[in-house]
């Protein structure tokens, strides 16, 4: 039988990064702690902690604390039923991409965690970055535009995400005189997430466009907001982002005829409890106060 004041010691400490900061979450010395990672690690015959270059778990580590977060999600649905397991405050680790974390994603969770009482431990990665986070334990959900779940997990499609080409006026009049050419597109500097970004290739093959084209890479979505509204270039910029700005007059729609949506996908564990499942009741309900509808076909 797995000593779960053992497990709770592994948690303290990659969550907080360090024994010390662990001990101190846990009210407990550093040497308290320490021991407590070393009974552990004598009990399993594996060490459950790499130390160097950089504190982390090992795999069996994390595998440990994919169990003690699923433990804890269980545990915090019999809190009504009996108090005495503890406060009913629960910590859930998320995963989402850079663009919903800038976007919608707090203004559609934050009923749900004032009713419930939950704590976000959030972290930004992408499609593949954040279904490994699934794969391997790290996070108990995450959102991003992979339709297919992880062994043991759902998913949930939540809507779609609209982006539109934004630029300020003056850059507008400087570029696209003429609206949206393939010269303009050879020309005008874009800004794009990353060097591998996908989104201006997709907008590229709706017009028509293929080439080489200028660029600047900005990996943060408010970033390129700011980049865009200082005239530095044009960029796909979610709707929900720069909405204010083109009220404003900010921001210009440089081609509001063609939108780009992207499908996002909720996803969560089989087997994460009540919790979980109330959260993801949650986002499938509010979603489409923040996301474009899915439109059916067939």
């Amino acid at each position: 039988m797995l000593d779960y004041k053992l497990l709770e010691a592994l948690a303290a400490i990659v969550d907080q990064g360090g024994f010390e900061r662990g001990a101190q979450q846990l009210n407990l010395t550093q040497s308290a702690v320490s021991q407590r990672i070393k009974l552990l690690e004598a009990r399993l015959g594996q060490p459950v902690l790499v130390r160097t270059p950089r504190l982390m778990p090992t795999p069996l580590g994390q595998r440990l604390l994919n169990h003690a977060q699923q433990v804890q999600l269980l545990e915090h649905d019999l809190l009504d039923q009996i108090p005495a397991l503890g406060e009913g405050t629960q910590r859930l680790r998320l995963a989402i991409n850079a663009d919903s974390l800038a976007s919608w994603w707090a203004p559609t969770v934050g009923d749900f965690c004032h009713l419930h009482g939950v704590l976000l431990d959030m972290v930004v990665d992408e499609r593949e970055g954040a279904l490994k986070r699934m794969r391997d334990g790290e996070v108990t959900g995450c959102i991003c535009v992979a339709e297919r779940p992880v062994q043991g997990a759902r998913a949930r499609q939540l809507g779609n995400m609209r982006y539109r080409v934004m630029a300020s006026p003056a850059f507008t009049k400087h570029y696209f005189t003429d609206g949206i050419t393939a010269q303009a597109l050879a020309h005008a500097p874009a800004i794009l997430y990353g060097p591998n970004e996908g989104l201006h290739q997709r907008y590229f093959a709706i017009r028509g466009f293929k080439g080489s084209f200028p660029h600047h890479v900005c990996p943060s979505s408010e970033g390129v907001l700011h980049m865009a509204l200082a005239g530095i270039g044009y960029g796909l910029i979610p709707e929900s982002l720069g909405l204010q700005a083109l009220e404003a007059g900010q921001l210009v729609d440089l081609d509001p005829q063609y939108p780009l949506d992207v499908s996002l996908y909720w996803h969560y564990w089989r087997h994460g409890g009540e919790l979980l499942d109330a959260l993801t009741d949650h986002l499938i309900s509010v979603s489409d106060n923040w996301l474009t509808p899915v439109l059916a076909t067939g």
